[in-house]
């Protein structure tokens, strides 16, 4: 793979510390949920910035296949990402499972059914998680 881009970021103090990136662009207070048991501080966490990350990265995905088929997608589309956390059950750690729900407002349901298999297989999140994480794929 010939890598374009490749990005920087550190944190300190895992759960309960601080993020970011080698620019400075992102730069954010980490804190643990209580349902982790933790303070629920003020913090952003690791599956909130998943979340993020694979929100748009998966648009974008979406945005690129469409693109390949002349297909103009709306301003208003949304993707939104519900990333959960827990023991897995091979009880050696932790395990994640993820939601996106794609909103195409304006494009015919079957159109954005095709263009999000489309997107699935060219989003890098997608592509790296596969067959270790949980992804449910909802079109709303």
């Amino acid at each position: 793979m010939k890598v374009l881009y490749t990005a920087h970021a550190s944190a300190t103090g895992g759960r309960e510390g601080h993020g970011a990136t080698s620019d400075g662009k992102v730069d954010v207070v980490l804190s643990t949920p209580r349902e982790l048991g933790g303070n629920g501080g003020p913090g952003t966490n690791p599956e909130q910035l998943f979340a993020t990350g694979y929100s748009a990265c998966f648009l974008g995905a979406f945005k690129f296949a469409a693109g390949q088929e002349k297909i103009k997608v709306p301003e208003d589309a949304k993707v939104s990402a519900a990333v959960g956390i827990g023991p897995r059950d091979d009880g050696k750690g932790f395990g994640l499972t993820v939601e996106l729900t794609i909103d195409v407002p304006g494009l015919a349901r079957g159109t954005v059914e095709d263009l999000v298999k489309k997107a699935d297989i060219i989003c890098p999140y997608s592509h790296s998680i596969r067959g270790n994480v949980d992804v449910k794929l909802t079109v709303a």
